[in-house]
């Protein structure tokens, strides 16, 4: 099986890094701002109809007016099918992988977005940077983040993510693969999801991250 990864994208600058968390910031908010507003405006003639269903339908609303709508139909554009877990599907194109979430971890888009900051601003030799909004019209809907391609990469060892968790400031607690510091919780942190270059540098690919 094929481990590719996204590359480090120092290239990039930290300012560039800092406008792209602010636009995922925005969306998120907007989405947030107009749920509520949903919420209100429906009072009890939707009783029905679950607080994540709502969130659904005002996401792909936004996308639809902002054009980052991006029909199911046409995700196979996005590159080749490359390896996929229980998150995420995930394609490549050149130096660039697309992952589809599916939200089976995050509860909603907004707590997406948010855990996205969280791992942009912890991790950002993996940033993910927001791409768009895919599904069927008035169905389940599916973000869409890039990350850059780093290829021949294999899984790092529990120790080695030991090392370099404790490196970035983490400390180890009793559960594998969870460690945290005065500010932040991360767990998850296991060999499927931190890979090593052929350098030997590891990127922490995907994370759960929550503040303290």
């Amino acid at each position: 099986m094929s481990h590719d990864i996204s590359q480090s994208i120092s290239q990039r600058s930290s300012g560039e890094k800092d406008q792209e968390n602010h636009r995922i910031q925005q969306i998120g908010d907007e989405l947030k701002r107009r749920c509520q507003l949903h919420e209100t405006q429906s009072g009890n003639s939707e009783s029905n109809v679950s607080i994540f269903e709502i969130e659904q339908r005002e996401a792909e609303s936004m996308a639809k007016e902002n054009s980052y709508w991006i029909p199911m139909n046409n995700v196979f554009s996005l590159g080749v099918p490359g390896p996929s877990g229980n998150e995420n599907d995930t394609y490549i194109k050149d130096n660039t992988i697309f992952k589809v979430n599916n939200l089976l971890n995050s509860q909603g888009i907004c707590n997406l977005f948010n855990k996205i900051i969280l791992h942009n601003t912890i991790f950002p030799e993996t940033f993910y940077y927001f791409y768009g909004i895919t599904g069927y019209d008035g169905r389940s809907i599916f973000p869409i983040f890039k990350q850059d391609l780093i290829k021949n990469a294999v899984p790092a060892t529990t120790i080695e993510i030991e090392t370099y968790m404790a490196a970035i400031g983490f400390t180890k607690d009793n559960n594998e693969g969870r460690f945290s510091n005065d500010v932040y919780i991360v767990w998850d942190v296991v060999p499927r999801n931190v890979l090593k270059d052929v350098d030997g540098d590891l990127y922490v690919i995907d994370a759960e991250i929550k503040y303290k």
